[in-house]
């Protein structure tokens, strides 16, 4: 299993996986407006960076990584922290560490550029995915908790960058490269 940079011609196929993950976490709020949102690969690629796990060409998960507070998709970012935002693995392929190397991946990025931490919002229903944002260091900033409208709680997590060493991938390859912009 490899992690790299999502490709243009990978875009809808990204955004569907997306959409298909969140709409399968039981209680989760979805508004039309979001689920485009989660689709639009495109655009989140021109401003940030989207990154898949792929095997045998097949893409099992995502993940957009925020460099700084100065992206237009940063949430709360603060001086010295990147982001992490709109995670996914495909249904099909949960409980096989996609998520792990996911997550392995924006830690890499955010040591590459420089940051101090990272930090994200989750809401409370995806438990799955708050455990294993605790397994890898991430801690509660509850502080930082968001309520952006009636009904949607988005919960902070942060992680020191400097205090944590990225767990081996095992026999999966983790691969991060720079990002180019779409243009």
């Amino acid at each position: 299993m490899t992690v790299r940079p999502v490709r243009p011609d990978e875009a809808d196929v990204t955004g569907q996986l997306v959409v298909a993950a969140y709409d399968a976490v039981a209680g989760l709020p979805m508004t039309d407006d979001y689920a485009e949102e989660l689709a639009d690969v495109t655009g989140r690629g021109a401003v940030a960076e989207v990154l898949v796990a792929v095997e045998e060409d097949r893409i099992l998960g995502s993940v957009t990584f925020i460099p700084d507070a100065t992206c237009p998709l940063a949430e709360d970012l603060r001086e010295g922290e990147c982001g992490l935002r709109m995670m996914a693995v495909a249904p099909t392929a949960q409980g096989r560490g996609v998520g792990q190397l996911l997550v392995e991946a924006a830690l890499t990025r955010g040591r590459e550029v420089g940051r101090e931490a990272i930090f994200l919002h989750s809401t409370p229903q995806m438990t799955v995915a708050h455990r294993l944002y605790e397994r890898n260091g991430f801690v509660r900033a509850p502080e930082r908790d968001w309520f952006p409208i009636p009904g949607l709680d988005l919960l902070a997590f942060r992680l020191e960058l400097d205090s944590h060493q990225a767990l081996s991938g095992g026999s999966a390859q983790t691969e991060v490269q720079s990002f180019r912009r779409w243009v």
